[in-house]
């Protein structure tokens, strides 16, 4: 549980990201690749303020990422991603004023229910790390007695 400071950077760097990224494409309007180089046309967008931002806070949060796969369990790890669709849900409604009908807080619920039942998975756990999936195989372990011929 030590390292839920950087999922949880994590998670809300990559809703971060799905915003600007949404912002990004609001502001370019309607998209077409009709009469124009398609390479110049993906470049404009890559490189329009939010969309760049965009892109650019997803690179940090996949770095954040992948510091707590190096620390924790992936299986331990991974689902609290699901949390950035709760904060994209949120935000969005306040932001874009995008629908937040009852189904979708109904499944923001099982989410955050979903997601506290993993995290006590870890409390369980004593808070242990993963351990180097290579320490099994030192070579005071290898016996070659064993070799098929």
């Amino acid at each position: 549980m030590k390292y839920i400071v950087f999922i949880l950077f994590t998670v809300m760097t990559n809703a971060a990201a799905q915003l600007m990224l949404k912002q990004g494409m609001m502001s370019l309007g309607t998209i077409s690749f009709e009469g124009t180089n398609p390479l110049l046309k993906l470049l404009q967008i890559v490189f329009s303020p939010w969309v760049f931002f965009g892109l650019c806070t997803f690179v940090i949060s996949m770095a954040s990422h992948l510091y707590v796969l190096s620390k924790v369990e992936l299986s331990f790890a991974y689902p609290f991603l699901s949390l950035a669709y709760v904060a994209v849900a949120i935000f969005a409604y306040f932001i874009f004023r995008e629908d937040l009908n009852g189904w979708r807080i109904a499944g923001i619920a099982f989410i955050c229910v979903g997601t506290v039942l993993i995290a006590q998975s870890g409390r369980d756990l004593g808070g242990r790390e993963h351990e180097d999936e290579t320490a099994g195989l030192s070579p005071d372990r290898i016996h070659t007695s064993g070799i098929v011929r």
